[in-house]
């Protein structure tokens, strides 16, 4: 017997997070609009804090936090319910209590600088991998840390680094070694204090606020900055976009979920020609198609997020669910748009916000390309069969 259902505990968990952002969240969308419409941030960063520590009375704080550092180290499928009710609204906000996964490789000199008062809300950092010529192919990146001493000197440039405007520290992945190259032990991670010399410059997208460039000209780093092994640094970094393979579409299924219904309430109020337009066949086939492919990527990411917890090897599914979840949500937002007319193309709405904000869904921690390069490679060396788990 297969049981789709979800445990009480997951119900109930799910059931508080929707609480949380239907009460606290969502009556603050409108002046998140008007402050976006007058290009300003929808959240200040003291209005998300407070807003994560009414979150923290709720009982959350510090999603995947392992519990010795007062987090609640829930598992991947709870995680991916949770992203799932956060992406209902469009706001800014996200828990606190959190730190980059790779964070906890640190020391326990480098915890107590770095990852304790990132838990706490204290600093932020910023992920710093990607470069003008290393995107998707990783293993291309070309900055370089060379060795002086008891430092290592910083030269080169990362790019569309997600927070690096705000960022207290980064961690950042250079070469240390040209000879071996990235993939074969050739990049090391660096924890790198902004007050180190580094500099961030806004870099301006189709969607709402904006990454980063980081430029390092020189800037040196203490040898006991190194996050993990020497030459460990592509490992972690893989580790850290991995992260992202679930997270993201399970995200992509709130939004959807909200801006179907905003679609069916259209449908079933909006009249033309003497008629809701919900009685014409064609807005009727995109609501149907909307919820199929919605239903779809629901049990793919699930099961991506399943396999994390049972300790299988997540990349193929995640690969999937990535994939799926991220064209879904941007068919998915394109019909909500059309539904809702020449208003769906207003700002006074939050569909045209989502479309801006979802189509980076298929470029971000791996494009769909990269995706289906995984997938398809998968099962042309064998390396998995047709049909997964239940092959």
């Amino acid at each position: 017997m297969v049981d789709f259902s979800l445990t009480d505990e997951e119900r109930a968990v799910r059931e508080t997070v929707r609480t949380f952002i239907t009460r606290e969240v969502m009556p603050l969308e409108q002046e998140v609009l008007r402050r976006e419409r007058a290009h300003r941030p929808g959240l200040e960063r003291s209005e998300l804090r407070e807003l994560q520590l009414r979150a923290k009375k709720f009982g959350f704080w510090g999603l995947a936090t392992p519990e010795e550092y007062g987090g609640m180290d829930l598992a991947a499928v709870m995680q991916s319910l949770i992203w799932t009710e956060l992406g209902r609204s469009f706001v800014p906000f996200r828990f606190g209590g959190e730190a980059d996964n790779i964070l906890f490789h640190a020391t326990g000199e480098q915890k107590r600088e770095f990852l304790l008062p990132t838990i706490d809300g204290e600093r932020i950092s910023c992920f710093a991998i990607t470069e003008p010529g290393a995107g998707s192919d990783a293993a291309n990146i070309r900055l370089r840390a060379r060795r002086d001493g008891d430092d290592w000197v910083l030269d080169g440039e990362k790019t569309f680094i997600t927070g690096g405007n705000d960022a207290d520290f980064a961690i950042v992945v250079a070469i240390t070694d040209p000879d071996k190259g990235a993939r074969n032990g050739g990049a090391t991670a660096f924890l790198v204090d902004r007050a180190m010399g580094w500099r961030s410059e806004f870099i301006q997208t189709m969607g709402e606020g904006g990454p980063a460039a980081l430029v390092f000209d020189g800037v040196r780093v203490p040898h006991r900055n190194i996050l993990g092994e020497l030459g460990q640094g592509f490992a972690l970094g893989m580790e850290w976009i991995g992260k992202g393979r679930y997270t993201i579409p399970s995200h992509a299924i709130g939004i959807a979920e909200r801006a179907l219904q905003m679609a069916i309430d259209q449908a079933n109020t909006r009249e033309t020609f003497g008629a809701k337009i919900g009685t014409n066949q064609a807005i009727q086939w995109m609501i149907a198609d909307s919820e199929v492919e919605l239903e779809a990527a629901r049990w793919l990411v699930l099961r991506s997020a399943w396999t994390v917890d049972q300790g299988l090897d997540p990349r193929h599914a995640s690969s999937i669910g990535k994939l799926y979840g991220a064209g879904m949500v941007n068919r998915v937002v394109d019909r909500v748009l059309q539904i809702h007319g020449g208003m769906g193309y207003t700002r006074e709405l939050p569909i045209e916000r989502w479309y801006r904000q979802v189509r980076l869904y298929r470029i971000f921690e791996g494009t769909d390309e990269m995706q289906r390069l995984i997938i398809s490679r998968d099962l042309l060396r064998g390396y998995t069969k047709i049909g997964g788990h239940l092959a």
